[in-house]
C-alpha cells in the first residue's frame, strides 16, 4: 500500500464474518469506482435519495468533489473497503456559514451484500467521533424513510432522537413514504 493511501486510513477492524474492513478517506483515484458503487447501490434499496444509475456525476466532477472534501475542515467522507472494493460510502458535513456551522448532516450507504455485518455501526462511530473531535459540531441530523426500520433502530441505538417528519418526502415508483427527521446532540 502506498504511503499516500496509508495516510488516509482511519480504522481497520475485523467484521462479524471475519472480513477485514478498512475505513479511509477517498483519494482522487477512487472517483470512478465511487460513481460505479453509487449507481449500483442506488438500485439495491429504495432507501436512498437516488435509484439505480441515477448518480450522474462525471469522473472529473467526482474528483473535484473529493478535492473539495479533502480541503474542508468540517466535512469527512469515509469509504468502507473490503478486499480492495468499496462496500460503503458515508459522509458528515456542516456548513462553513458561521451561524449554522455547528449543525451537520450524515449520509450512509452500504452495499446490500454487506448488510448486517456491523459496517453501518462502524461507519457511524467514525462519523460521530469526527463530529466530537471537530470542536465545532454540536448537532448531527439525518433523514430516514419511515419504512426503513433497521436504519431507524441503528440511529436510535446511537442516541438519535426523532424530531419531525416530512410528509410524502419519498416517491419511489409512485409509492410515497414519509421521511423521519432525527437529531443527535453532542
Amino acid at each position: 500500500m502506498s504511503t499516500n493511501l496509508r495516510s488516509h486510513i482511519l480504522k481497520e477492524i475485523q467484521l462479524k464474518k471475519g472480513q477485514k474492513l478498512i475505513l479511509r478517506k477517498p483519494i482522487i483515484e477512487d472517483a470512478e469506482e465511487m460513481i460505479q458503487y453509487l449507481n449500483i447501490v442506488g438500485g439495491e434499496s429504495d432507501n436512498l435519495l437516488f435509484g439505480k444509475d441515477e448518480f450522474h456525476l462525471t469522473v472529473q466532477q467526482e474528483i473535484e468533489h473529493i478535492k473539495d472534501i479533502s480541503n474542508s475542515a468540517n466535512t469527512l467522507m469515509v469509504l468502507g473497503i473490503i478486499d480492495n472494493k468499496i462496500v460503503s460510502i458515508a459522509q458528515i458535513s456542516s456548513s462553513s456559514r458561521k451561524r449554522i456551522a455547528h449543525n451537520s448532516e450524515i449520509s450512509i450507504s452500504v452495499k446490500n451484500d454487506y448488510w448486517r455485518n456491523g459496517i453501518g455501526c462502524t461507519v457511524m462511530d467514525e462519523l460521530i467521533r469526527f463530529a466530537k473531535e471537530s470542536g465545532t459540531i454540536k448537532n448531527i441530523n439525518l433523514g430516514v424513510k419511515t419504512s426503513n426500520i433497521n436504519a431507524i433502530s441503528m440511529y436510535e441505538k446511537f442516541g438519535f432522537e426523532k424530531v419531525g417528519v416530512h410528509k410524502n418526502n419519498f416517491n419511489v415508483n409512485g409509492n410515497f413514504d414519509d421521511e423521519i427527521l432525527m437529531d443527535l446532540y453532542i
